[in-house]
């Protein structure tokens, strides 16, 4: 059993009331840790650190250089305890060795490309009229809260917690309270490296408790958030209330268009990885495959012959290529949709079921789903099912598939399948979304943006743009003869 404590102002903690939920092992429905329950009074515990660690200076007023001394030390624990955090993200997500050992490695990269970033020049200067000099400089926003969701619970908390640190604030930070297990590890590496006490807070506990509490402080100057769009529209609206700066990655339904021209195999491949790498719990997910209607009986027959011999089992097991589903109320939510496809008229080429053969019985694992037969108003079209669940539509031309790829709120991302390179540049224009690919789907890096247009949010992680997040903007003006205006006359 893992014994699970928040860290608050430099020192490990239970929660003020000393209530726990358990944390389940989704492979198999064993509790494997119980994690404190965080409170109201536990997260402004948290906030007033942070608050004051800022204040004080401890870490905003270390040169850029030793913030990323410090960061660098992060990404060589990681690399070293990479093993033991592998494990544990599998044991707390579900998700194959192979995916949370990636994971660990990104995370680590992503450290050390905010280290790089930091010691670069930055801020402008102007030549305005004399006698004045203006400047730009960037500064740190303040006391940080970072809300990340369960299905990367170590890669998500590095995307926010390496450049709002990078950037000179201070954080309070609360880990998914379904995957908390790996996100505490990082907080232990913290203190091992000796981050000064109170600059990096964790809380555990419920989002309508302790993440409503970090959206509604007013001693906390921003709030960033990846989730689902409802969470993230009421986040928003609480937020308001103080004009705290916000970034908010959401959810997505996001198209991946198949041209006749495109190289067959390649698109297949690709069209299974955007869909089921992650169970498909993955904002990014591919879940609409629009494919010409010249190959489109063509395509489902080889996609579905190859959907069915993916791999489903215990992410511990190597032989493992497609994992379980994070909990059992995430599942059931997964095969409601599943049923209300059904009821809506779609057809299952395959899959459709909960697995509990194979010994799979006690672990939340569901079938890699295809749809067919699908039409643009059906809820599996429109509506983020976040599991193994694909609908397959076919479209006539470039401008039928523009207009069905973007006929959703969400807008987060997309792929383009073709030989034709003008014509998929043509498409990929046109597509309302933020991450797009050609001929490739799911692969990103931490010196790009990460972030959607509509419902799928505001502002951007990773790369100049994700620390730009964490950042405010100083005009300074100098004048460089001291002597008066003589605006008024004496």
């Amino acid at each position: 059993m893992i014994n699970l404590k928040m860290y608050i102002d430099g020192e490990w903690r239970d929660s003020e009331n000393m209530e726990t939920r358990p944390v389940i092992n989704p492979a198999n429905g064993e509790v494997i840790a119980y994690a404190p329950e965080g409170t109201v009074a536990d997260a402004r515990a948290a906030i007033y650190a942070a608050r004051k660690a800022f204040d004080d200076g401890v870490w905003s007023d270390l040169s850029a250089q030793e913030r990323a001394s410090y960061l660098l030390k992060i990404a060589d624990k990681i690399d070293e305890r990479a093993e033991e955090l592998t494990q544990l993200e599998t044991q707390d997500n579900g998700k194959p060795l192979r995916e949370a050992g990636f994971d660990m490695a990104d995370a680590a990269s992503c450290f050390r490309y905010y280290a790089g970033l930091i010691r670069n020049p930055d801020g402008q200067t102007y030549h305005v009229a004399d006698p004045m000099q203006a400047m730009v400089v960037r500064e740190p926003v303040g006391v940080c809260g970072l809300i990340v969701p369960w299905n990367y619970p170590m890669l998500m908390s590095v995307w926010k917690i390496a450049p709002a640190l990078a950037a000179g604030n201070t954080i309070v930070y609360k880990p998914s309270e379904v995957t908390p297990v790996t996100p505490m590890k990082l907080f232990e590496i913290f203190e091992e490296v000796g981050l000064p006490k109170g600059v990096a807070n964790m809380v555990m506990g419920a989002g309508p408790v302790v993440g409503h509490e970090i959206s509604a402080h007013p001693e906390v100057d921003m709030v960033s958030f990846t989730g689902g769009t409802k969470t993230g529209k009421q986040i928003m609206k609480t937020a308001a209330d103080t004009m705290k700066k916000v970034s908010l990655e959401l959810g997505g339904k996001s198209p991946n268009i198949i041209f006749a021209d495109a190289d067959f195999e390649t698109a297949v491949d690709y069209a299974l990885f955007g869909i089921f790498a992650g169970s498909g719990q993955v904002c990014s997910s591919g879940s609409r495959i629009l494919v010409e209607e010249s190959i489109y009986d063509q395509f489902v027959e080889r996609y579905v012959e190859r959907a069915k011999q993916i791999k489903v089992g215990p992410g511990n097991d190597p032989e493992t290529e497609m994992g379980p589903l994070v909990s059992q109320q995430h599942m059931e939510k997964v095969l409601y949709y599943i049923d209300l496809g059904k009821q809506e008229g779609a057809t299952v080429a395959c899959g459709g079921n909960r697995i509990t053969t194979n010994g799979l019985d006690k672990g939340f694992f569901v079938e890699p789903t295809v749809f067919v037969d699908v039409k643009q108003d059906m809820r599996i079209v429109q509506e983020e099912i976040f599991g193994p669940v694909v609908c397959i539509q076919k479209f006539k031309d470039e401008e039928e598939a523009i207009k069905l790829a973007n006929d959703t709120v969400y807008g987060l991302a997309g792929g383009v399948f073709s030989n034709d390179g003008a014509k998929a540049m043509r498409v990929i224009k046109k597509i309302r979304s933020g991450i797009t690919w050609i001929n490739a789907y799911h692969p990103t890096y931490n010196e790009a943006p990460w972030g959607g247009y509509k419902q799928s949010g505001i502002g951007r992680s990773l790369g100049t743009f994700g620390l730009d997040e964490f950042q405010e903007i100083k005009q300074i003006n100098i004048n460089l003869q001291v002597e008066p205006i003589g605006w008024f006359s004496n």
